[in-house]
Order: C-alpha cells, then structure tokens, then sequence
C-alpha cells in the first residue's frame, strides 16, 4: 500500500497555551498531516506561509497587528493553493464572512475540545484529498463545455480579423451559452498552460483541461480545450476581475500542479482582448509570452511584462527604489507595488526573488526597520510619530518588528545608545 501523503500544516494563535496544547496534543501524522511551523501573530504566520509553502494553515480570526481576515487575504496573494481553517469565537461569525473568497476549508468554533478539533481535521484532510483527486484525476468534460469548446477553437486558433465575424460569433457564443444574452460584453484573456518533465519536455495530457477549469472557475468564466500538447483557456471577465483575480489564478495552478502532480507548469497570458474576433491576437501573445518565459521555472509569464523596461535586474531596481520612496505608506503591497510598475505581481515577485534571493515582505520589513533605527539614533521622534514615518499605523506591531529584527525594543536602543527623548516612557 502507497504510504499516505501528510499535508502540511502551520498553526497560528496569539493565546500561548491554546497554540501549544494544539501543536502538542493533537495527533498530527496519524490524522494525515506534518505540522512545520507555528506563530503567535499574523506576521510571523505570514512569513511562515512563504517559507515552507504549507497546504493548510489553521489560524484564529482574532490575531495581533493582522488580523486573521487580514492574513487570509494576504496568504492568498501569495500562497493560493494554501487552504485556511479559523478557530474563532461565536461573535466572529458574520465577521468572517468577509473570507470566505480566500480558500476557507473550515470555521470552528471555541471552545473547542482537542477531540473536536482532530474530528474536524479529519474533514479537512478529506477535503484537500478530494481537492488533489480532483486535479490529479480530472478528465475531459463533455456536453456543454464541448460545444462552448467547440465554438471558440477556431477562434483563437484562426485568424478572424474581419470585424463583420463579430456578430456571428457573438450569436453562436450566445447560442452556446457562452454569453449570457445581447448585453454581455466582457473582455478575454488568452492563458496557455504547459507541463514539463523531468528532463523539461512538455508532457501535457488532455485531461489537464479539466483541472485548470477547475481551479479557474473559481475566479472567473472559463472556457479551456487542448491543442497541440497545450491548455488554452478563454477567460472572461470584466477588467476589475482580471486585475483582482488573474495574477491569483496564475500562481495557483503552477502551485497545485507542484504540489498535486509533481511537475512543473509554465504559463503564457495575454494582455485583454475587447471581442471574440480578437481571440487569435491574443492567443499569439500568449504564445509568445509563454516561448519567451524562464523554461526553466515553474510560473506564469503576462506579456504585459516582456518590455525590456520590465525584466531582469532592472525591474529590480525600479522596485526597490520605489520601495524606497514608499515604505512609508503603510498599505504597500507588492500589489500595489506592481501597480506602480506596470507589471504583474507573479512577475514583479519572481524577478524580486531572483535577483535579491529574498521576498518582497521580507525587503519591505528590513527597509522599515532600518530607516526607525536611523530616526531613532538621531532624532528625538516619540515612538508612535516613528513608526507612523515607517509605515505602521500601530506602535505595538511596530515594536514588536523592531525587536524581532533588532533584537531589543525601540527604547531600549535609545537607552542604549543615550538618546534622550522627553515624555517617552520607559
């Protein structure tokens, strides 16, 4: 018998005693999982997430300087094929309704009794076994996504240039059920997937179609079919959800098929195209984006990034100088960043990591730290206006960063170094 696959787990909780009685008491190999991590803030739990990368992270909804909602929606910027479980109070129920679009695989109850909790885990692990069944297993859909299929193949594959094709491929699209009726007009984004081998040949097989559909789906219409050993999926959606959700969605899938199917997964996407007739342009520039992409990694290449302005080590430094000018603004985000950029946030966080060898949250927080230190040697700033200069809206999350990265609390370097500050408590 195959030995039995143990999912990854981080635990984040602020109460020490509820955290370690779950890390300890809670059987974890024997329910399907290896814990690897815990935390006693957001922070701590996010930067966690981005280094071991786990399939589940189980964290309470009320947590120090982010909160749990708060470190769900970064988690998925990030880490989307993570799977989230809150361990909460009955009074945070309607509250975290606000995550349930950020991969909530379970909403527990405290008190919670450890028996209750491994029970519940055991739904969870069956949850992400029918997750990964799903991907791994998922064959070729019939019916009426072979005729919406059917439809858009000679679309994109062909050149319909001529602009009075629209209209009939509107009507057929509508005919389908690919459009709704005469007043949906969305855009489409052109994505391309591959699968690499081993040795970095293409092994996509057709029923890979079916597992990108069903991670798309989640996100935005999508319509996929295979040709000549790729995915090519038609996405739709207005342009707020391609900005929201396609950088998401291009992260996912080379995570899951990393993790579900141990192979790499390359992706070429397309900038928005406004008709159906524009299909074939935009599935060339998927093309080209997915031929000019790093071979050797696993991701997604826009080709909204290909520009010469946009890659390498001068991307990296645009980056960090603009990080450098805003670290301030305490909503920075490498979505925000991108946005800044022009680029994507998969490409922007690639590049980063590349030439840095470090995250984004990581840069972001040495920057901060070091300009306090600087203030705090040399100014005579309280605190609070400190951390408010270096993009923390909270002092007590501030200092908490600072001792973590500086080993000892704000005022204690000032004591230290003999800087004196009037009214700043000790």
């Amino acid at each position: 018998m195959a030995a039995m696959t143990l999912y990854t787990v981080i635990v984040a909780d602020d109460e020490d005693e509820i955290r370690e009685a779950v890390c300890t008491m809670i059987p974890w190999e024997e329910l399907g999982f290896c814990l690897v991590g815990n935390a006693s803030n957001g922070l701590d739990a996010l930067q966690l997430v981005e280094k071991y990368e786990p399939d589940l992270l189980l964290t309470d909804i009320r947590m120090p300087f982010i909160s749990g909602i708060e470190l769900a929606r970064q988690v998925r910027e990030v880490r989307p094929a993570t799977n989230i479980a809150f361990l909460s109070g009955y009074d945070d129920f309607e509250y975290a309704k606000q995550a349930i679009q950020y991969n909530i695989i379970s909403y527990m109850l405290k008190p919670l009794t450890m028996e209750g909790l491994a029970s519940e885990l055991r739904t969870i692990r069956q949850k992400i076994d029918a997750q990964f069944a799903m991907f791994r297993e998922a064959a070729q859909r019939g019916g009426e996504q072979d005729q919406r299929a059917a439809v858009l193949m000679p679309l994109v594959l062909d050149d319909y240039a001529d602009p009075d094709a629209e209209i009939q491929a509107e009507a057929m699209a509508r005919q389908c059920g690919l459009l709704r009726d005469q007043e949906d007009h969305p855009s489409y984004t052109l994505m391309v997937s591959t699968l690499l081998s081993d040795s970095g040949g293409n092994c996509t097989d057709p029923s890979f179609v079916a597992s990108v559909n069903t991670l798309a789906s989640k996100y935005l219409r999508c319509v996929s079919f295979f040709a000549s050993g790729k995915v090519v999926s038609v996405l739709l959606g207005n342009p707020l959800d391609f900005e929201e959700y396609l950088h998401i969605l291009a992260d996912e899938i080379p995570q899951m098929a990393s993790r579900v199917l141990g192979k790499r997964c390359r992706i070429g996407i397309s900038r928005a195209a406004r008709s159906l007739t524009a299909l074939h342009g935009a599935y060339r520039e998927a093309m080209e984006a997915l031929r000019q992409g790093d071979k050797s990694e696993s991701g997604a290449q826009f080709i909204s990034d290909l520009a010469p302005v946009k890659g390498g080590s001068l991307l990296c430094k645009r980056a960090l100088d603009t990080l450098d000018q805003h670290y301030m603004n305490a909503d920075l985000s490498l979505v925000s960043l991108s946005g800044m950029l022009d680029v994507s946030p998969n490409h922007l966080s690639a590049c980063i990591k590349k030439c840095t060898g470090e995250t984004f949250i990581n840069i972001l927080i040495r920057k901060r730290m070091d300009a306090a230190r600087d203030l705090l040697a040399t100014s005579s700033l309280k605190v609070q206006e400190i951390s408010q200069r270096c993009g923390y809206t909270d002092q007590h999350y501030f200092s908490y960063c600072f001792k973590k990265y500086c080993g000892e609390s704000p005022n204690a370097m000032r004591r230290r170094l003999g800087v004196e500050r009037v009214g700043e408590p000790s």
